[in-house]
């Protein structure tokens, strides 16, 4: 039986697991992303002697994930400290020797809701709202992106009424998406830590339009069956606030029959969508 690895690298930790041919959790550990060098270490050191067949890698980005590139298997312009214009796949694929698909985490993600639903749904997009926010598309099958990955966390969307004087947290555009609308934002503008807010805070209802903007967005672009919304800072009631928004921005202009089954939450549970995307993608390589 071939046991397949998953690396899911986030900014703050790394979530790595082997799974079997049913794609299920046989093991898993969880480690505080440190250095570049440290941490690949320490991901190597789980899998080794594993006997695993190849391995879905999903990581923050921005990164360089076209095979044909010098710089394959690098991140690249992020702005976490001592990660910019490191490399992560070279030394993983020659300690452990197997295959390693190379995507952003939320690619990952997104391929595992498609899994989860049994590959019945033509065109998903998965956001996660977190410390960041990004995007993954999976259209027919395929995860979207030719000249790089989608990088929909840092599209422009109209400042609230409410909301002119926040500068904006993106350290390269300021009030984008990310910069208005990501779980820092909260903290920047409260001098709270977003997990200490109330979720029926008017913060989040600041959150909710910027987040439907960008879901009315990508529905006016790539007329997807669904879009779901992951990540730290959702819950329930950011949904309801999105939702609501999301009526408003569009406004009647496309008909959405169903927003319940439009707009929701990821159904892999305990965020393990990243993880079933990589097993998934892992074994696609053989």
């Amino acid at each position: 039986m071939k046991l397949y690895g998953s690396i899911e690298g986030g900014g703050t930790k790394f979530v790595c697991a082997i799974g079997n041919e049913q794609l299920e959790v046989v093991e898993k550990t969880v480690f505080p992303t440190t250095t570049p060098e440290e941490t690949i270490n320490e991901v190597i050191r789980f899998f080794k002697g594993k006997n695993i067949s190849a391995i879905g890698m999903g990581m923050f980005g921005p990164l360089e994930n076209r095979e044909t590139h010098e710089k394959y298997g690098y991140i690249t312009s992020t702005p976490k400290k001592g990660w910019g214009d490191a490399d992560v796949v070279s030394a993983i694929k020659k300690e452990l020797q197997v295959p390693v698909y190379f995507t952003t985490d939320v690619n990952s993600s997104a391929y595992g809701e498609y899994i989860a639903r049994n590959k019945s749904v033509d065109g998903l997009v998965y956001y996660t709202i977190g410390t960041g926010i990004g995007a993954g598309i999976v259209l027919n099958g395929e995860i979207i992106g030719v000249t790089g990955h989608p990088e929909m966390g840092h599209v422009s969307v109209k400042r609230h009424p409410q909301d002119s004087e926040f500068a904006g947290v993106c350290p390269y555009h300021k009030d984008c998406l990310e910069g208005l609308a990501s779980g820092p934002t909260i903290e920047a503008r409260l001098g709270i830590r977003g997990e200490k807010v109330p979720l029926d805070h008017a913060v989040f209802d600041l959150l909710a339009n910027y987040i439907a903007q960008a879901c009315v967005q990508v529905t006016l672009t790539l007329r997807p069956t669904m879009i779901i919304l992951g990540g730290g800072v959702m819950s329930e009631k950011l949904l309801a606030k999105v939702k609501n928004e999301f009526k408003k921005v569009m406004n009647n202009y496309v008909e959405i029959t169903d927003l319940d089954s439009y707009l929701c939450l990821p159904a892999v549970a305990e965020n393990g969508s990243a993880t079933l995307g990589n097993f998934a993608l892992a074994k696609n390589l053989l």
